[in-house]
């Protein structure tokens, strides 16, 4: 048996740093390493985006560690000039302006004459033409970040086709980057319906601000409902704060706003619908309470959930009657991470739909009945084109 040959601690080293470059994909040293790191970095790096972002450097780190020079010593002394009240204000003209075109792909013209395949290219090139326009319309690298899955823009389309009153969604925080007043001209005008806009995470907002957004709401939509909405009412202002958002076991039942939406809905339909059943089951889950908080009927009230298939969704009526067979159809819209999920469990009084901090966590278009008379469809979210700086969405 051969004598082993002595293996040096400077050989080992040069072997463990061997195997690492080759797990990076860095074959070579020097100059070339380099490049194939900042091939890398290109790589990685938005390409679609031309825009040049300036980092600003928080807390820079000296390259050699010779000399006393610390870069960030002074870096404190620096004042930071608070921006103005002006500065700090949006319109919504500034968000989605008139003359860019900042609409959404509309659902083509279509028949029961029509095949599925006929029908899906038809809008597959009805939706390729919308994008042309815009981007035609907006230098490159205007246009914020904005939904491109045209299966989701289709789920959209079903939800506005088959309901009867538009409950659109928004983070009362901002609710200026949330609002496309296309969507909102879209469904009066075209659609003749009725919108219903929930200012969501009230509890989020200092009261005169709640306020103070209904009242320039109101001024900008004069025939727009509002109503303002929380999963957690009777908490004061700077508690919510405190604590943390994502609750052990949420309690859905003490949402404030459902009663607030009925009486919206029952002014909508005017008598139209039987929704009698529908305040019955909020005032009973508002009382089904014991002294420790937990529900007394858990288990004994069933929502009739339905999955939406492909095939239904995409033969629906272009023209469905409103209120049909006296059932009230209720569409939940908006953004990714505005609370949609949360608002429907609040109507249903239990968790019917996951909640979770991730945007977009909604994906598939579901519909419940609250009661025989009220029916709940939800949208997944839906990113709008605007101007908004990408880095500021």
């Amino acid at each position: 048996m051969p004598r082993k040959k002595p293996f040096s601690t400077k050989q080992k080293k040069k072997q463990l740093q061997g195997k690492r470059e080759r797990k990076r994909g860095d074959t070579g040293s020097g100059p070339s390493s380099r490049n194939a790191s900042l091939e890398r970095g290109e790589r990685q790096s938005d390409t679609s985006d031309s825009e040049t972002t300036d980092v600003r450097k928080i807390n820079q780190q000296p390259f050699a560690r010779e000399g006393r020079y610390d870069p960030n010593r002074f870096r404190l002394e620096k004042v930071l000039k608070p921006l103005s009240g002006k500065e700090d204000e949006i319109s919504i003209d500034d968000v989605f302006p008139p003359e860019k075109g900042l609409g959404f792909p509309r659902r083509p013209p279509w028949s029961y004459e029509m095949t599925r395949e006929n029908l899906l290219k038809r809008e597959e090139k009805s939706y390729r033409e919308h994008l042309d326009d815009l981007h035609s319309r907006n230098p490159e690298g205007s246009l914020s970040h904005f939904e491109h899955n045209l299966e989701t823009w289709r789920q959209l389309w079903r939800v506005l086709e088959m309901s009867d009153v538009i409950l659109l969604i928004v983070d009362i925080r901002h609710p200026v980057l949330q609002f496309p007043p296309s969507l909102y001209n879209y469904i009066t005008g075209e659609l003749g319906k009725q919108v219903i806009l929930v200012l969501n995470k009230a509890d989020l907002c200092p009261p005169p601000l709640v306020i103070a957004w209904k009242h320039y709401m109101t001024s900008q939509f004069p025939h727009l409902q509002i109503v303002c909405f929380t999963s957690h009412p009777g908490e004061a202002y700077s508690t919510v704060l405190q604590k943390k958002r994502m609750r052990k076991k949420a309690d859905w039942s003490h949402a404030g706003g459902p009663l607030d939406i009925l009486k919206a809905c029952q002014e909508i339909t005017a008598g139209k619908v039987d929704l009698s059943s529908w305040e019955q089951k909020i005032r009973r889950d508002a009382g089904a309470e014991q002294m420790d908080g937990e529900r007394l009927d858990d288990g004994l009230e069933t929502v009739l959930v339905e999955h939406q298939t492909d095939i239904a969704m995409e033969m629906n009526s272009p023209s469905q009657e409103l209120y049909k067979d006296g059932v009230l159809t209720i569409g939940c819209i908006g953004f990714p991470n505005v609370g949609k999920s949360s608002v429907i469990n609040s109507l249903v009084a239990r968790k019917v739909v996951s909640v979770s901090r991730t945007p977009g966590h909604t994906k598939y278009f579901q519909t419940y009945y609250l009661t025989p008379t009220v029916k709940l469809c939800d949208c997944p979210g839906l990113v709008f084109p605007s101007i908004v700086d990408k880095q500021l969405q």
